[in-house]
């Protein structure tokens, strides 16, 4: 079955109705029909960046709690390969919650990507394949 990975990108946006990108992303959530990836770091990001509102945060969880997202653990050992890529794209520079979503992209051999950043076209998965931006 086909997954797609989710930055926080959209995950802020969809439970901030002011932020620019709120109507693109409801309107993902409402057509995707498959399931949706992500990792502990874009789920610590999106609830720091909705800070400004507790009850919006209390929403995301109780959303992420009901199954809207797999959310998949970075191991010990995958420490070096997030290294290896933020050295790569430092430039960007490349954010912790960023490295770990190319990381899972290699690990579960996935390449299709919710995100609004455009930095996900300069990533590549194992250094070669470009990612499918579904939402941008």
């Amino acid at each position: 079955m086909k997954k797609i990975l989710i930055d926080s990108g959209p995950l802020i946006a969809l439970f901030d109705s002011s932020d620019q990108y709120h109507l693109a992303a409801c309107d993902f959530i409402r057509a995707n029909k498959y399931p949706l990836i992500s990792t502990i770091a874009s789920l610590t990001e999106t609830l720091h960046l909705l800070g400004f509102n507790r009850n919006a945060q209390i929403d995301f969880l109780e959303w992420v709690n009901r199954g809207a997202i797999e959310v998949h653990n970075i191991e010990g050992s995958d420490f070096k390969r997030l290294k290896d890529l933020t050295v790569k794209y430092r430039d960007l520079p490349m954010d912790f919650a960023d490295a770990c979503l190319v990381l899972l992209a290699e690990k579960l051999g996935l390449n299709v990507i919710a995100t609004i950043d455009r930095d996900f076209s300069v990533y590549r998965i194992n250094g070669k394949k470009k990612f499918e931006v579904v939402l941008s």
